[in-house]
């Protein structure tokens, strides 16, 4: 047994206490030591063949501990483990397994091979309020952070040189459970750091790293906690240190917990805090990811840090971390976003403005969509996206909700132009697909499938899996499901005091031979967890059939202060409760977390999912479902407006849009009820004389092959790379060479051409046919053919600014009714050499390709340009051709 101690002083309202602290570790014969290596690393939990070390160990034991392998060998009888010391089976897996680790950790990685230079070393550090890396780490609540720990799992496994920064929350997210009334109920438990796969981070010298945030009228402290996932480092923030007050310790209390107060305090330590402790451990970004609005203040820290260190303007070091921050949007509604009243913002970070460089009236408009605008709340995303040079939605859907959203920033853009991009989300493959899926993937796709698993063509190898193999493999992970429920259930009824002959009733729900519906996800009102109660007889009749037999599970949280949501949950338990004749055939489970997930999502036949459009950012629950070939069926939102194809899963509706929100759901719960009736349940219980559904499991593999390599992490975060990482690492390189004096030079010709831009003018503008004639476009309009082009020339009046100050286009495209441009695209024109006249107007021309027939039109405007732009819209800095 190794044992550490330290003294805290705690402070009490009527005592003070001394106590002294010290920490016990497992005590692991030489031949296990290679346990605690592997148990630290979470790589263990999305493969298999690692994890099934700990279950050997003692199998109830890894139950009875949340597959938490750090907190089970502290548990694990010393008998135990000096017998496994002597097992030599078992020091050979262990052994494999940390070669395995090793190999890993060390090999050349796909980021190496494609982007790495020479004398640079690039450091992304991604930014999140919460990870859903495994349960035996609860600091995630739904979608958001399932999807950040995914992205960094891909990070470790395309070796993308990447840091995850986050919070890491006393009491996580709320543990569920109902009341006998069937109303969702919160209780929180405190988290073990020490027994869990964490390691706090030291100081030379053996003191905990801590990092300094002011809070008004005091500092706070922060220390930091380490989890590695695979080859990716993820540094989580902690108030809870003894030196703060507790008002303060409680800032990492519980994730999304609290007032607005909580929130702008937990957001200063996220934002802040993480990039200040980043610089404590030498790990210097060159490009930071702010995965949401929560993290946005770190845009701030960047600035202010960049001013401190290299003696630089706001300006100047704006344009810096400008260039190379990224921020992802997920809220598909601009009411769901983070936002802080003005008398706030002054309370936290009026002490900031100084330090930025800026007064409070230029600090406030960095948060606010209409900068003169005094009543106007700071935004949390406005920050991000004004301080982001890259900004990206999440599914091509979300892309251009989030442009119409925001284009309030780009007044003078059309709303398809505005800056911000479509990454569509993935899930980490190995993680998500069941320990059978995998073995089948591994000896019909090799063995290397899943670092492959964005190649199309290994999944055309699908076809060759013979329908029984497969049949047999999903059987068998819904017979697990099946298993699984009946478990968690009877726990369920025992807290809640039930008798035994509900006990008894609980090991009698669901068939495994039925097909069966999954619904998990968050209770938000906007997912209507509720829409099959609509028509409740025809959902009895689906239930009680016994030819055709359905059954559905339920999971999901409502937040705790969401009562809307927590009816929902309500109405579905007591829909079950007060129809005996159904209770075994419609489940709600308590508690959904990431273990609950996977079995739901590898064991059930159809995933059901049913927001309002165009509500849902992305969805990643369906995706997961797909690796495993389950069936999805969903409204035309989110990702599966990209992962539907007809012979794949099913649509409820054509897409449409409702003003009349019980009108949409009376069409669309009809729609659901016609699919299942006349198209889902026939189709499932369609058996050859095998009793295979064979044509349900074509769709299955087509499923799977359609959606497998398109909606996986590997190819977003790869695409992350693409797009967004490899420009950002290579322009901040270039702004901050020899000195800053690149970044000097781009602030200083900002600041006059934006002092000048207002002497521009678009004198006049002329269009030239085939044959040299001129017209005007307004009362004389040319004539012209298909697949010709028509000449423009612009005459600028450009006062002090140089030719190559702007980008003057043509933006063109087919004119509807109203006389406005639909789709419109670019053409940039070029300056006419020696075209500058005394008066400082010059020429500039370009041609406009005639694709196809009927009224077009075309409008001229100009831009800011410069080589070290990532882009050149500017808000107030965009001229259009006026009348």
């Amino acid at each position: 047994m190794e044992v550490f101690t330290k003294t805290e002083h705690h402070k009490d309202r009527s005592v003070m206490q001394t106590v002294r602290t010290f920490t016990v570790r497992p005590s692991l014969p030489e031949p296990l030591q290679d346990l605690q290596v592997i148990a630290r690393n979470l790589y263990w939990s999305w493969h298999y063949e690692i994890s099934e070390i700990f279950r050997r160990i003692d199998y109830d034991l890894w139950k009875q501990c949340a597959h938490n392998p750090v907190k089970m060998l502290g548990m694990v009888s010393q008998a135990r483990l000096e017998d496994l010391a002597h097992n030599e089976g078992f020091i050979y897996q262990l052994r494999q397994a940390r070669e395995t680790l090793n190999r890993t950790l060390d090999s050349p990685s796909w980021y190496n091979k494609i982007y790495a230079r020479e004398g640079h070393s690039a450091l992304i550090a991604y930014f999140s309020a919460e990870f859903g890396v495994h349960e035996s780490l609860p600091i995630y609540s739904g979608g958001l952070g399932m999807l950040a720990g995914d992205h960094l799992k891909s990070a470790s496994d395309l070796g993308i040189p990447l840091v995850g920064v986050g919070l890491m929350y006393q009491k996580g997210y709320f543990r569920q459970y109902l009341n006998t009334d069937g109303w969702q109920q919160e209780h929180y438990f405190d988290n073990d750091f020490h027994n869990m796969p964490l390691e706090m981070v030291y100081k030379e010298g053996g003191h905990p790293l801590t990092v300094n945030v002011q809070f008004p009228d005091r500092t706070v402290q922060v220390q930091v906690w380490k989890a590695s996932i695979g080859r990716t480092p993820l540094y989580l923030m902690d108030t809870n240190v003894p030196a703060n007050s507790m008002q303060d310790r409680a800032i990492t209390q519980s994730l999304y917990g609290g007032d607005s107060e909580t929130r702008i305090c937990q957001e200063l330590v996220l934002g802040i805090g993480g990039l200040k402790a980043l610089f404590a451990m030498n790990l210097e970004p060159t490009v930071c990811h702010m995965n949401e609005g929560h993290a946005a203040f770190m845009a701030l820290e960047r600035v202010r840090k960049l001013r401190s260190r290299h003696n630089m303007s706001f300006e100047e070091a704006f344009e810096t971390a400008r260039a190379s921050n990224i921020f992802t949007v997920h809220t598909p509604v601009a009411a769901g976003n983070d936002e802080f009243p003005v008398e706030m913002i002054d309370k936290y970070l009026g002490h900031f403005y100084g330090t930025l460089g800026i007064n409070r009236e230029q600090f406030l408009a960095l948060g606010r969509v209409h900068p003169q605008d005094n009543h106007e709340s700071f935004k949390m995303p406005v920050l991000a996206i004004r301080m982001a040079a890259y900004r990206n939605g999440v599914s091509q859907l979300h892309g251009e909700v989030s442009r119409k959203i925001w284009s309030g920033l780009w007044p003078q853009l059309p709303v398809s132009e505005v800056p911000i991009n479509s990454i569509t989300n993935g899930v980490h493959a190995m993680t998500w697909t069941s320990a059978e899926m995998n073995s089948l993937y591994e000896r019909y796709l090799g063995s290397r499938w899943a670092e492959e698993v964005i190649d199309k063509s290994i999944w055309h190898n699908l076809d060759q899996v013979p329908d029984e193999e497969l049949w047999r493999i999903h059987q068998r992970c819904k017979e697990r499901l099946v298993a699984f429920t009946r478990t968690r259930l009877k726990r369920q009824l025992q807290r809640r005091g039930a008798f035994h002959t509900e006990l008894s009733w609980a090991e009698e729900v669901l068939d495994p031979e039925a097909l069966t519906v999954g619904f998990a996800r968050r209770f938000a009102t906007y997912k209507r967890g509720n829409l099959l109660l609509r028509e409740p007889q025809r959902l009895i009749k689906l239930l009680t059939n016994t030819e055709t037999p359905v059954q559905f599970i339920f999971a999901g949280k409502a937040h705790p202060r969401d009562t809307a949501g927590k009816e929902i949950i309500r109405q579905l338990v007591h829909f079950a409760s007060e129809n005996p004749e159904i209770r075994r055939r419609l489940i709600f489970l308590e508690d959904y977390d990431m273990d609950s997930a996977r079995y739901l999502v590898q064991g059930v036949d159809v995933w059901l999912n049913n927001p309002r459009r165009p509500m849902e950012a992305s969805g990643t629950s369906g995706m997961k479902a797909a690796m495993n070939g389950v069936l999805n069926v969903s409204t035309l939102d989110g990702w599966w407006c990209e992962g539907y194809i007809p012979d794949c899963g099913w649509i409820i509706g054509a897409g449409e849009e409702y003003d009349d929100l019980s009108y949409q759901d009376q069409v669309e719960s009809q729609a659901i009820y016609n699919l299942l009736e006349q198209e889902i349940v026939p189709l499932f219980f369609n058996r050859a004389k095998d009793r295979l559904p064979r044509r349900w499991i074509r769709r299955m593999k087509n499923t799977i092959k359609w959606c497998a390599p398109r909606f996986n992490t590997s190819r977003m975060v790869a695409e992350y790379t693409r797009k967004f990482y490899s420009s950002a690492d290579t322009k901040w390189s270039e702004l901050t060479a020899d000195g800053m004096e690149r970044v000097k030079k781009l602030a200083a010709w900002r600041n006059a051409v934006r002092q000048n831009w207002k002497d521009l003018e678009i004198r006049n503008v002329e269009i030239k046919n085939v044959e040299g004639e001129v017209f005007d476009g307004y009362g004389s309009q040319p004539e012209l053919g298909v697949g010709s082009q028509v000449q423009v020339l612009a005459r600028v009046h450009l006062g002090r600014l140089n030719p190559e100050d702007v980008s003057v286009q043509i933006y063109y495209g087919r004119v509807d009714s109203n006389g406005k441009i639909e789709d419109g695209q670019v053409v940039e024109t070029t300056y006419v050499e020696n075209s500058l006249e005394p008066d400082r107007v010059a020429t500039f021309t370009g041609a406009i390709p005639c694709r196809m027939s009927g009224r077009h039109g075309f409008a001229i405007r100009i831009l800011p340009r410069h080589p070290d732009l990532v882009e050149p819209y500017e808000p107030g800095m965009i001229l259009w051709e006026s009348n």
